[in-house]
């Protein structure tokens, strides 16, 4: 199962029939994927990278780098009206979450160890993703 197209589901049931199992857990409960396992981790093709829920445009190819964190990582947002960040105080930590602000999917976290020009790691789940190969 990949993003959707058409009405954008409304209820947790609907979530729950459109999405794959571990895109349910990640997107729509928060969870993670075990690092170093994501089928985009190691996509090295040029594109973009969108949400794996709804098919907003998220990344592009060219911000990726390896952060050696086991998921893929990118430096930048394509477009700051698809993003939002909010504060994650789960875990006993304070974290940056960053979520689809088309269809509040969780796709990972932020932080301000990421390379030049940005200083920014975007931390995100590959299986949050799907990947639109030629495009960037």
């Amino acid at each position: 199962m990949g993003s959707l197209k058409g009405k954008m589901p409304e209820t947790d049931e609907e979530w729950r029939k459109k999405l794959s199992a571990q895109k349910y857990r990640v997107l729509r409960r928060k969870g993670t994927e075990i690092p170093f396992t994501g089928e985009l981790l190691h996509n090295k093709q040029s594109g973009v990278y969108t949400c794996g829920g709804c098919g907003a445009e998220l990344f592009s190819s060219a911000t990726k780098f390896d952060s050696g964190t086991g998921w893929p990582s990118f430096s930048d947002i394509m477009n700051n009206r698809n993003v939002k960040t909010h504060t994650d105080s789960s875990l006993g930590m304070k974290r940056t979450e960053v979520i689809c602000a088309k269809c509040s999917g969780h796709l990972g976290h932020v932080f301000d160890d990421g390379p030049g020009p940005t200083g920014k790691r975007y931390c995100i789940n590959s299986c949050s993703l799907d990947f639109k190969k030629g495009k960037k």
